[in-house]
């Protein structure tokens, strides 16, 4: 269902008629329809995870400069336009998903949510080995700040496509790709360079740098 419609469109009675049990059998097993979806995200956030290391695998011998930032930064934006699904869900966790859900089910999410960013921010790492922690941390929770903002105008309504088309706006999924990418290249070649020049990812101070989030990038 998810991969059809948004998660705006679901209701937990279409859940429950869709694997056959009764709303109140459903919630019996998840605090709620904000809950399932969070389920979800933490299982296409792993998947995801275990196809962008494979697609890290395969890059050449790290290049000269900053081309290696520019490709990392490239190569996870890529990887995101290509799961729509792991998109929807991140852009919606904390706006949506996390305001309906219990104290218990908070920590137990949180916890693999956290889980899945370090597993990137190794990643990140391995393919950057000069590039810090903190910077790491700060890059991947760069990710679900920008999906956050960005994946609501890449989608929007009929009504609201249809004048951008009248406008002679250009195609909002494309913009979407492209301004990510281009993005996320500023984002990771900029902390490199204040790393090289002496500065930490924070404005030259280590407080507070590095989110301890969680998206693909990350948010805290």
């Amino acid at each position: 269902m998810l991969r059809e419609r948004p998660i705006s469109d679901i209701s937990l009675r279409e859940l429950s008629e869709r694997i056959g049990l009764a709303k109140s059998n459903v919630l019996r097993y998840f605090d709620s329809r904000e809950a399932i979806f969070l389920e979800v995200l933490d299982q296409v956030w792993s998947d995801w995870l275990d196809a962008l290391e494979a697609e890290f695998d395969t890059l050449r011998a790290p290049a000269d400069g900053y081309r290696r930032e520019v490709e990392v930064a490239s190569v996870v934006a890529a990887a995101l336009v290509r799961d729509p699904l792991l998109c929807e869900l991140l852009a919606a966790m904390a706006g949506v998903l996390e305001r309906n859900i219990s104290v218990d089910f908070a920590r137990t999410f949180k916890g693999r949510a956290r889980v899945n960013a370090g597993r990137a921010e190794v990643l990140v790492r391995r393919r950057l080995p000069e590039l810090s922690a903190a910077a790491a941390s700060q890059f991947v929770g760069t990710v679900g700040v920008l999906l956050a903002g960005l994946w609501p105008h890449a989608n929007p309504t009929d009504a609201v496509a249809t004048v951008m088309a009248e406008f002679g706006a250009p195609d909002a999924r494309a913009m979407f790709g492209q301004t990510l990418t281009q993005a996320l290249i500023n984002q990771l070649v900029g902390l490199a360079a204040r790393e090289a020049g002496g500065f930490g990812p924070g404005g030259g101070s280590e407080v507070g740098v590095g989110t301890g989030g969680e998206t693909p990038g990350g948010t805290s």
